[in-house]
């Protein structure tokens, strides 16, 4: 029998406060561009700021978080994200709002990356990562079905503000020093980067994966008033019914597993991802444009929970999960900017047109590496046996993927051979003895 799973909450508190502000996105530039007067370029390029900030502190904390200790780091960027993003909420002057929103970013950065790297230490990643996609997504349906009917150009950064705030608390919880047990040897630093030409390929095709959704999500608001002629509290709720099917979709992984392995999850979500964005582009009325906007919440984090997953498996200590989630991040900084300047000069329909085929395109190597790559298995209580063939064989018969399995490793402790020897002692026949346990007639 396995031991039975503890859940991680603080590292999923965490994940919440780190990925909430990509989440409010689209609200949080349709506000700043009614609220403080903004072009729709201006709007989207304080959004791309907002996420740049933040894919910077995952670059720059990548490989830092067991020196400095996940606490200290936690909540460090908490603060951040309190003081930065609280003061664009108060102040009404563009400067200041900028100024803490790149701030805010990099307290979102930190507390992302700090989760990242914990959860790939996890026995299980894709549990703790769809447990964190649940709380997100969640919290941000609650946001979308609340800020509309309420005036003010800083709700939404406020709501990422307190989030931070509340998931304080839970820091106590997260080592100080180095987290976890690694495995032994060399200082983290100085240990080589496993799959190294996997994991590039996946930082790169994951740049552009998140370039295009949140190229779309930057201006989904704009599409719904102005394409499809909705009111913003009627979009509002779309985007609210949108991220509850995400939940859905969520949940939907994690009962799956690996069931599917990670290239089909990976690989055909992301193709069908790329027809969402076509039909919500071209929406021209509220039926097309919610079907567009759910059936693409409900797939988007299913694929991003396997993508977390697989970068989490190519290394143990967390250095890929982070590398490839600010690959990610700087993705998504570089979408708001770049679907308000193709909307501004090709229309939303062409736009839409242009992000499903580069999707087409990146769903290829990403579902290579997904093949490639086995890493570690999905679900926990893997048997490491000795001998890679044999454990394969127990694993497909139980219902795992074999590239799930992994093989003789470095790490996988001896077997200690201990010979019983069942045959019984020679009978003595020189001498004997009148035990009185002895049975009559015994030789």
């Amino acid at each position: 029998m396995f031991a039975p799973r503890t859940t991680p909450w603080p590292l999923v508190a965490l994940f919440t406060a780190g990925y909430l502000a990509p989440y409010l996105l689209p609200t949080t530039v349709g506000r700043l561009e009614r609220g403080l007067g903004l072009s729709a370029t201006q709007a989207g390029a304080v959004g791309s700021a907002l996420l740049l900030s933040s894919a910077t502190a995952g670059f720059l904390l990548a490989s830092r978080v067991e020196r400095a200790g996940a606490r200290t780091l936690a909540r460090l960027g908490l603060v951040l994200a309190v003081i930065g993003y609280g003061g664009a909420a108060l102040s009404s002057a563009v400067p200041a709002v900028v100024a803490g929103a790149v701030v805010g970013g990099l307290g979102s950065g930190t507390a992302t990356t700090v989760a990242a790297t914990r959860i790939a230490a996890e026995p299980d990643p894709h549990r703790a990562s769809t447990l964190g996609l649940l709380s997100v997504s969640a919290l941000a349906g609650v946001v979308y079905l609340t800020v509309p009917h309420l005036p003010g150009h800083g709700l939404t950064l406020a709501a990422i503000a307190l989030t931070a705030l509340a998931v304080w608390p839970l820091t106590s919880r997260l080592p100080a020093g180095t987290p976890g047990q690694r495995p032994t040897g060399p200082a983290p630093a100085t240990v080589r980067l496993p799959h190294r030409r996997s994991g590039l390929v996946l930082a790169g095709t994951m740049l552009l994966w998140s370039l295009a959704q949140n190229a779309l999500w930057g201006v989904s608001g704009r599409i719904g008033v102005g394409q499809a002629h909705l009111s913003e509290p009627t979009v509002g709720a779309v985007f609210a019914v949108a991220l509850g099917a995400g939940l859905l979709g969520v949940l939907a992984a994690g009962a799956l597993g690996s069931r599917l392995g990670r290239a089909l999850p990976i690989g055909g979500g992301t193709v069908l991802i790329a027809g969402c964005i076509a039909l919500s582009a071209s929406a021209t009325g509220l039926g097309s444009f919610a079907a567009g906007e759910i059936a693409w919440n409900t797939i988007y984090p299913v694929v991003l929970s396997y993508l977390i997953g697989l970068a989490a498996s190519l290394d143990p200590r967390g250095r890929w999960a982070v590398l490839v989630g600010s690959a990610s991040s700087l993705g998504t900084a570089a979408g708001p900017l770049t679907g308000s300047v193709l909307s501004a000069q090709a229309g939303f329909p062409v736009m839409g047109a242009v992000l499903g085929t580069g999707l087409l395109l990146v769903a290829l190597p990403m579902t290579a590496v997904a093949l490639h790559t086995g890493g570690r298995p999905l679900l926990p209580g893997a048997i490491r046996r000795r001998g890679g063939h044999p454990a394969a064989l127990v694993a497909a018969a139980t219902g795992t993927p074999t590239g799930a399995v992994p093989e003789v490793g470095a790490q996988e402790q001896p077997v200690v051979e201990i010979p019983l020897d069942g045959t019984p002692a020679p009978a003595r026949r020189a001498y004997g003895t009148a035990a009185a346990t002895q049975s009559p007639g015994a030789s």
